[in-house]
């Protein structure tokens, strides 16, 4: 199998993340249900998990990192935390629905800073147009659909220096770029574990700054239970009920080999897979490829399309011959607008640190003879 679907979640894992979920399964409880030893033990991983993503992303206090179901869940606490009805708020043209539902959902006046594709100065530009008088900015770091690294570093810097709240979706760039949450400045920033951090579905982070969050969820913490408020300090006032812990400790271990390889070098070895897919994918006649002049504009997310042929139809047959890869709008319709293919959609192909460059060269010579066979997923 050649899976190279890692933008929706990554499969291929380091071994030790299932070994780390199997043991917490056998011999640990609930952090904070109890003195005993598991409860003891799962209040020790969920430290030390806090701990070594606070070192990963430059967050001041490991209590700053909250866990949460998924980067959608984290995404929907920051934004109500930040946006009500009426509130001007300024995101790019490329937002996934996670971002772009809950403003409508709130009834957010939503303004976008539209921009041509892998262009980082038209990018920047666009929002320092649109930032004005804007109480909030949720940008994606990365476009789940074509890669388009996007300049959040001075897209920060012009949040500040309005007075601008901040919100940063890292769902494709957590774990494979380096990000400083302390140096960006940044209201929250929001991700999910089961993508680059390696981690197992079911889990995702939260990175706060000095602003309150709302909860969405109110229960029990665990601490000071005689309250009927939530309590008002993190991470306890956003994790209501029993922890995930055996994804917790999945989610750790994922979290120590990315410290380990480094974001950097794990990017660098995903561009380098992309790079080698989108030269063979472009030599195929009929083939649009979405691929950046500049390699540092884009990450290891690669789109593509293929004149006549339906892409969801093509993505099902790679997926016959064990290519995995998705096609159609990949939830991200607004990045599809504004790139011009929202009506056809593209097939994605994205790769992790444990693709390589052979199985590249396999997946577009099997697309290769697909497209030129390609009568069975010819558009009627």
């Amino acid at each position: 199998m050649i899976y190279l679907d890692s933008a929706a979640t990554s499969l291929q894992k380091p071994p030790r993340v299932a070994a780390a979920m199997v043991h917490a399964m056998r011999t640990m409880a609930s952090p904070g249900r109890g003195g005993h030893r598991p409860a003891m033990l799962a209040a020790d991983i969920a430290l030390d998990c806090r701990e070594a993503v606070a070192r990963m992303f430059g967050v001041p206090r490991p209590e700053n990192v909250v866990f949460t179901l998924n980067a959608t869940h984290a995404l929907n606490i920051a934004i109500k935390s930040l946006v009500t009805a009426g509130d001007k708020v300024v995101i790019s043209g490329y937002e996934h629905n996670s971002v772009t539902r809950p403003l409508r959902a709130l009834g957010a006046e939503v303004v976008t800073a539209a921009s041509p594709l892998f262009d980082a100065d038209a990018a920047l530009e666009a929002f320092s147009e649109a930032l004005v008088d804007a109480k909030c900015c949720v940008c994606t770091h990365i476009s789940n659909v074509f890669g388009f690294v996007m300049p959040i570093e001075r897209i920060a810097a012009l949040c500040r220096e309005r007075g601008t709240a901040l919100i940063i979706d890292a769902s494709q760039s957590a774990g494979c770029a380096e990000i400083n949450f302390h140096e960006l400045g940044a209201d929250f920033i929001a991700m999910p574990g089961h993508k680059g951090l390696m981690g197992p579905q079911g889990t995702g982070i939260l990175l706060c700054g000095d602003t309150l969050p709302q909860s969405v969820l109110h229960g029990g913490t665990g601490s000071q239970s005689a309250m009927q408020d939530m309590p008002d300090w993190l991470p306890d006032l956003l994790e209501a009920g029993t922890h995930n812990i055996t994804g917790i400790a999945g989610l750790h271990e994922g979290v120590k080999y990315v410290l380990q390889k480094t974001p950097s070098a794990i990017m660098a070895h995903e561009q380098a897979v992309m790079a080698r897919l989108a030269e063979r994918l472009s030599a195929i006649p009929g083939a649009e490829v979405y691929r950046a002049s500049d390699p540092a504009c884009q990450s290891g997310v690669l789109s593509a399309r293929f004149e006549g042929i339906d892409s969801e139809g093509l993505a099902a047959e790679l997926g016959r011959r064990d290519v995995c890869v998705r096609a159609g709008l990949h939830c991200a319709p607004a990045a599809h607008e504004t790139a011009g293919t929202r009506e056809s959609g593209t097939i994605r192909f994205s790769s992790s640190r444990f693709n390589t460059l052979s199985e590249a060269e396999r997946a577009s010579e099997i697309v290769e003879k697909l497209v030129k066979n390609g009568y069975s997923m010819k558009k009627l």
